[in-house]
């Protein structure tokens, strides 16, 4: 006879807790116990309850290896979910094991749940019993985790036609979706009751656009309203506005981009020439090439245009990145002139908008929606469909795929179907971003997404006044350094890691349906060695938080004041100069309600709705061994150091790097 003392806790969230009848077996290495209820007086189960029970067992089941919890009818009640955080049971010797769950388990049926120690597939290799759970696991999860196609050349995506089609595990939480849709309802009712929404035309002067969102100022939008204009802040935001990554050195003039040291002389001074300066790799580019071909649509039944162009830019003595020349096309001649900061004021001001409108298709397609979404949705199913919970990689991973199936989702129903905002505020429309977007897929690299290699590849490793690179590389190698431990502790040789079939499983699946199977995007089809796999999960890792994070969260901050990012423009780029007054851009710029309905999205998904899990917070205890703790629990106290150092930081910038602090990073893409 034996007795084990049972403790089960229930999800601390809304409707966590069940009235379901609720039993547990037992399974050890001698034997299964009967099933037995758990059933305290009172009522069991309810959110944030831990509760206790004793289970008397004809004999000792030796090491335990699974329990197993039984969701039943109970009365009249009618069926519901519970959320169960996890099982422990201690032993009469005194010997406790953990089972983690942090699993709903929805309506009737049962859950079972493997001791909490990390093992890969060859840790089981002796044990029939646990194979056989590993493999039974993973095929109900790849019937639940379907794959489909979403539009041709994108990667593929979870197949649910809803956010309700999705499990129970992968949904929001009430509080997120309520507080998710008050915000959108509050922007809404905003611009209506001041008359914007429905306003077709132009804006009468640059004053009235100030007037849109009055209640989410805040020192970036303030800033940004009032030098919009000033190149100085043009050339900064390259490297600490929403998007940081396009920005490389150049060291050769394009063939299609002739500008020469004449034109140039007056802004770089008498004391240098432009070949001066590539040589000492002051010179630098960014080149919207990609937007070549790209349909665009119309908006209040009138035609919407988009320009490829190219801009070069300098660093200057001083350490600011400042705009020398833009083209605002990929094939020069007499009908494209090269704009200067010498030319009439307003002239160079459009070139700019230009630009800016060009590099608000690029981020908002190519930077965020599909580098920080929809690959970070293949990272998160291939780990759903390839790995079992037991695995390091499944433990280590989960906290960084969090909601990320329903922000897609509910982005593919909402955001960008027919209808959605790029329908009602750019110039692409829907079909255009489509296009966009594939082209993206085609050109997407592994060294783009891995933050060290990028910056070397682009040449801007050591720029000054770089924040996203300062931040950006703190935290990829605290996550490193993590993940290194991590792996090092479950790996022990290169061969294991090449030997473990489900972790191969895993990264050809991102392989195949993130990047479409393309060798040309560098990205591993296989791991050989257990570098590759640490400098593969930082990349995912650091992709699902920070990075999501940093062409994310500014984005209100930076489009607030609309002729700073416009998402279209209603005039074709201009062929001479000296063409341009105020007022002929302000009938380019936007209309009145497609700036709207921009800035009405923008200002829902900038910001977190509630239930943040910040960048190393895991309430989720996935791990249970001391090992993996120590290496999080240093992890943790890393990020610390890191958010006092931002802090200090910004006290002495005009405006603070906001972005890449841990204590706003969330873990995963879940906004």
């Amino acid at each position: 006879m034996a007795t084990y003392k049972v403790q089960v806790a229930t999800g601390n969230l809304t409707l966590a807790g069940t009235y379901s009848s609720i039993s547990i077996t037992l399974i050890g290495t001698r034997g299964k116990s009967h099933k037995q209820a758990l059933n305290n007086r009172g009522r069991d189960f309810v959110p944030g309850a831990v509760d206790d029970y004793e289970m008397p067992c004809a004999k000792d089941l030796g090491a335990l290896l699974m329990v197993q919890l039984h969701k039943e009818a109970y009365l009249f009640f009618p069926k519901d979910s519970w959320l169960c955080d996890f099982v422990k049971v201690t032993t009469q010797q005194g010997t406790t094991y953990h089972f983690p769950s942090y699993q709903w388990l929805e309506g009737y049926g049962t859950l079972t749940l493997r001791e909490g120690a990390a093992k890969t597939i060859a840790d089981d290799s002796g044990n029939p019993l646990l194979l056989d759970h590993r493999k039974e696991e993973l095929k109900s999860r790849q019937e639940s985790y379907g794959w489909k196609d979403y539009a041709p050349g994108w990667p593929r995506c979870i197949d649910a036609k809803s956010t309700d089609d999705l499990d129970y595990n992968d949904k929001f939480t009430i509080t997120k979706t309520t507080v998710f849709g008050l915000r959108a309802a509050k922007s809404e009712l905003e611009l209506r009751l001041k008359g914007f929404s429905n306003q077709e035309g132009s804006w009468e002067s640059l004053d009235d656009i100030g007037k849109v969102f009055w209640f989410k100022k805040t020192p970036v939008t303030e800033y940004v309203a009032d030098h919009w204009k000033d190149d100085d802040f043009f050339g900064y935001q390259y490297l600490n506005g929403v998007n940081p990554v396009v920005m490389k050195k150049c060291v050769e003039i394009p063939a299609n981009f002739p500008v020469t040291p004449e034109m140039v002389a007056e802004s770089l001074g008498k004391s240098t020439t432009l070949q001066e300066e590539m040589k000492k790799g002051n010179i630098f580019i960014t080149d919207y090439k990609i937007l070549e071909d790209i349909p665009t649509c119309l908006l209040n039944g009138r035609p919407q245009y988009l320009a490829a162009p190219l801009c070069l830019l300098r660093l200057s003595p001083e350490g600011k990145i400042l705009p020398l020349a833009i083209q605002l096309s990929q094939t020069p001649g007499p009908e494209c002139p090269i704009f200067l900061p010498t030319d009439p004021e307003w002239d160079w001001t459009l070139a700019k908008i230009w630009v800016r409108m060009a590099n608000f298709h690029v981020h908002e397609v190519n930077t965020h929606l599909l580098e920080a979404h929809f690959f970070c949705e293949v990272y998160t199913m291939a780990t759903l469909r390839q790995l079992p919970m037991c695995h390091p990689v499944f433990k280590l991973m989960m906290p960084h795929t969090r909601y990320t199936l329903h922000i897609n989702t509910l982005a593919r129903t909402s955001l960008i179907q027919p209808g959605g905002v790029f329908d009602k505020a750019t110039a692409t429309g829907r079909d255009g971003m489509l296009k966009l977007l594939a082209k993206g897929v085609q050109a997407a690299t592994y060294t783009a997404l891995c933050l060290p290699d990028d910056l070397e590849k682009r040449g801007v490793a050591s720029l000054p006044n770089f924040y996203f690179r300062d931040d950006g590389m703190k935290i990829w190698n605290a996550i490193q350094k993590m993940v290194s431990g991590i792996v090092h502790l479950y790996y022990k040789s290169d061969a294991a890691v090449k030997e473990d079939p489900e972790l191969q499983a895993w990264v050809h699946e991102i392989f195949t349906e993130a990047f479409l199977g393309l060798k040309s995007s560098g990205v591993p089809s296989a791991l050989e060695a257990k570098d590759e796999l640490i400098k593969f999960l930082t990349m995912i890792i650091f992709c699902c938080s920070a990075r999501h994070a940093a062409v994310n969260s500014g984005q209100f901050d930076f489009a607030a004041w609309m002729p700073n990012t416009p998402a279209t423009l209603r005039q074709p780029p201009p062929k001479a100069k000296g063409m341009a007054t105020l007022q002929s851009i302000l009938d380019t710029l936007p209309e009145v309600n497609s700036t709207c309905a921009l800035l009405s999205l923008l200002s829902v998904v900038s910001y977190e709705p509630g239930d943040l899990r910040p960048l190393g917070y895991y309430p989720d205890k996935h791990f249970t061994e001391e090992e993996p703790q120590k290496l999080i629990a240093e992890f943790q106290e890393r990020l610390a150091e890191i958010s006092k150092e931002i802090n200090a930081r910004n006290e002495g910038l005009p405006i603070g790097y906001l972005y890449l602090n841990p204590t706003e990073v969330q873990n995963s893409v879940s906004v």
